[in-house]
């Protein structure tokens, strides 16, 4: 059974930093793209940056490149999201995602965390 474990949110003002992990459990046949992703209340979810755990290639939205860094560790089957420069507009709950095929996308991720929340104050 996949499971997926946030953590790592919380409250910071602009310019400030935070990491967020996620720990990834119960694949054993594929290296899992792993995914972030966000809402923003009134918003819809919007993928933020993904990484494909076999070769670490990875993608970001537009609207973070060069603030936020996704990285993996795969003796700890974690993925990581370093957050950099954060603005207001990053506030929002971030979920950890994955799933086996198509790390081209920000679609079709069938496994989901729980969430958590990241607040940014100008």
């Amino acid at each position: 059974q996949v499971q997926l474990v946030e953590s790592g949110g919380g409250s910071v003002q602009a310019g400030g930093s935070l990491r967020l992990s996620c720990v990834v459990s119960g694949y054993t046949d594929r290296s899992p793209c792993v995914g972030w992703l966000r809402q923003a209340p009134g918003k819809e979810r919007e993928g933020v940056a993904r990484i494909y755990t076999g070769d670490g290639s990875t993608a970001y939205a537009d609207s973070v490149k060069g603030r936020f860094t996704i990285s993996q560790d795969k003796a700890k089957n974690t993925v990581y999201l370093q957050m950099d420069s954060l603005k207001p507009e990053d506030t929002a709950m971030y979920y950890c995602a994955a799933k086996r095929w198509g790390c081209g996308s920000w679609s079709a991720f069938g496994y989901w965390g729980q969430g958590t929340q990241v607040t940014v104050s100008s």
